[in-house]
């Protein structure tokens, strides 16, 4: 494992400069430049309110603002934007590298630190259209703001180490990308993002309370929405899972990455 990450410490200045080539990428030539990185998810949070404000209004207790459901679905879409964005691009990053992994040699796993990279300057810049829109809303989450960095690193963390592992699977079979792709899209409606969990039926409830997005969400509601810090007990025990996952993820990279190349 520490061969792993000295190697990618050599080639730092590598995964920096990819980073940096891959945002002036998405700007180039392009009049908005920047506001494409936020349209997208601002645009799900105007959609979903106007669809769905008016039945949620009356759920969200602890919100003292017209904009109740406004503020609660930006929040759970800063959280699940970041989660999303590393796990849809770290499941193909390997095949859409083949050509440089074949050429060149370098650590592969920088490839996807590249796109957390990437993920983390994107949800950061969201972040500051969240709070522009909060302050127009008349709502300021305040100290509560430090502990949005905890919450965000355990968010990229546990996006990294599953699309590490379903990356990997990917290169050997190829439906795992697909598959993937059908979950995360379940996943979401069983994330309380959109919705308070208390809604949703008891028999359906443990899904919840077993789903490690769901508490990376609810502790961005705990910051963002409430004023408070998260559940110091469901942190912990997540970030331990987070961990475990990490370490799991390495494992997996470890084992295939000598046969990724031939595959590929």
């Amino acid at each position: 494992m520490l061969e792993i990450l000295k190697g990618v410490w050599n080639f730092r200045f590598f995964v920096l400069s990819s980073i940096k080539a891959d945002l002036l990428s998405r700007i180039a030539r392009s009049r908005l430049g920047v506001l494409w990185l936020v349209i997208p998810p601002l645009a799900q949070v105007a959609i979903f309110s106007l669809i769905l404000s008016q039945v949620m209004a009356a759920k969200l207790p602890g919100i003292d603002s017209v904009f109740s459901y406004s503020i609660y679905l930006m929040a759970g879409i800063l959280a699940w934007s970041l989660f999303t964005e590393i796990m849809t691009r770290s499941l193909t990053v390997f095949i859409d590298n083949a050509t440089i992994l074949k050429k060149i040699m370098f650590p592969k796993v920088a490839l996807p630190l590249i796109v957390y990279g990437v993920a983390a300057i994107n949800s950061t810049i969201l972040f500051f259209a969240i709070m522009v829109a909060y302050a127009l809303m008349g709502h300021w989450p305040g100290s509560s703001l430090l502990w949005l960095p905890v919450v965000a690193g355990l968010c990229s963390l546990l996006a990294l180490g599953l699309g590490l592992i379903l990356g990997v699977l990917n290169v050997f079979v190829r439906d795992v990308g697909q598959f993937t792709t059908i979950a995360l899209q379940v996943w979401f409606w069983f994330t309380p993002i959109v919705y308070l969990p208390e809604i949703l039926p008891e028999k359906v409830r443990w899904v919840i309370a077993i789903n490690p997005m769901a508490w990376i969400v609810t502790a961005y509601h705990d910051v963002l929405v409430y004023h408070r810090r998260p559940d110091l007990i469901t942190l912990s025990i997540a970030a331990v899972l987070i961990m475990a996952l990490a370490m799991l993820a390495l494992l997996i990279y470890r084992r295939a990455s000598t046969e990724m190349v031939d595959v590929l």
